[in-house]
């Protein structure tokens, strides 16, 4: 991982403005020198209200699912059952806004804490309800010795030929979960007291990659609105009835602070509303902030954003 914070780092493949190869290159650029604090396997976390959204498994997985901290976050790999986990406000605080919530870990692991629960949590102090998506993702060894070794973004999937990932590929689970979790939310909006013309995205590094496709690779999910935080931003082609996008980035990010912005300029050139925050400081993967960092500020940011863009209240 890119010891670039206090928290997991995580990294976003969103249709990445650079080759496979040259991303790769890049995340070795980024993680030489530094030194990673040491990973801790930790039980599997209860998770009660995990809800099982039936998109099958990973082909060829046999390792379980195993849970582990570092950064003081707990995070996850080999997920092969996607779940959605509502987060619900309370009644007197609910306003029927809803978002999905997409961890990021590069499609490899999951930081559940930092940019799952934690974030559900804030959005519910908000009044709005949040569904944490823990999306399938690529098989990583099964050994945790041999996982322990080394970045586990960087770590092959196991039986993989040999090469760059396939990061087309690497997409096709986590669009097919999400659509899943925007079927759920809407066929449930009445029993959790939401708006089903009010159910956004909002997604961290790979999450954001995740949130992107969800928006741009399906005419079905059709969120109200879309918040990728510190992922791609390479130029896209803009549907005419493409959501409000809020974005936010850290302009020391090693992965995308250098970025020429073209997602936000193609928001702009197809006449669909957009806000970007691009802040001082803050690296990758600071989930709500960190402290001493100007990134800390996004979060009050995009719930003003929400406010005014009527998604806090009713027709």
């Amino acid at each position: 991982m890119i010891a670039i914070t206090q928290r997991g780092i995580v990294m976003s493949v969103q249709k990445a403005p650079l080759t496979a190869a040259g991303l790769i290159a890049m995340l070795f650029a980024a993680t030489a020198g530094s030194q990673e604090p040491p990973k801790t396997p930790i039980e599997a976390p209860a998770e009660p209200n995990a809800i099982p959204l039936g998109t099958g498994g990973v082909e060829g997985q046999t390792a379980k699912e195993t849970w582990y901290k570092q950064w003081g976050d707990p995070f996850v790999r080999n997920v092969s059952r996607a779940t959605l986990t509502p987060f619900l406000p309370e009644r007197s605080k609910a306003n029927g806004a809803a978002v999905i919530v997409a961890p990021g870990g590069g499609f490899r692991i999951l930081s559940m804490g930092n940019e799952g629960w934690e974030v559900a949590q804030a959005l519910n102090a908000r009044g709005v309800a949040a569904f944490v998506l823990k999306y399938r993702l690529q098989r990583t060894v099964e050994d945790w010795a041999e996982f322990d070794k080394g970045n586990p973004l960087m770590a092959p999937t196991p039986g993989a030929p040999p090469g760059p990932p396939n990061f087309a590929a690497m997409m096709v689970m986590p669009l097919e979960d999400a659509t899943a979790a925007f079927k759920m939310v809407r066929a449930r909006a009445k029993e959790w007291g939401i708006d089903p013309k009010r159910v956004g995205m909002i997604g961290f590094s790979a999450g954001a990659g995740t949130t992107m496709a969800a928006t741009l690779q399906s005419t079905e999910n059709k969120p109200a609105f879309i918040a990728p935080i510190y992922g791609g931003l390479r130029a896209v082609d803009v549907p005419a009835d493409a959501p409000p996008m809020f974005v936010a980035l850290a302009a020391d990010d090693p992965l995308f602070g250098k970025s020429d912005f073209g997602l936000i300029s193609s928001w702009q050139k197809a006449g669909r509303p957009v806000e970007f925050h691009l802040y001082q400081n803050g690296g990758h993967g600071f989930g709500l902030g960190n402290p001493n960092r100007t990134s800390t500020g996004w979060f009050p940011q995009f719930m003003l954003w929400l406010e005014v863009n009527g998604m806090l209240k009713g027709e």
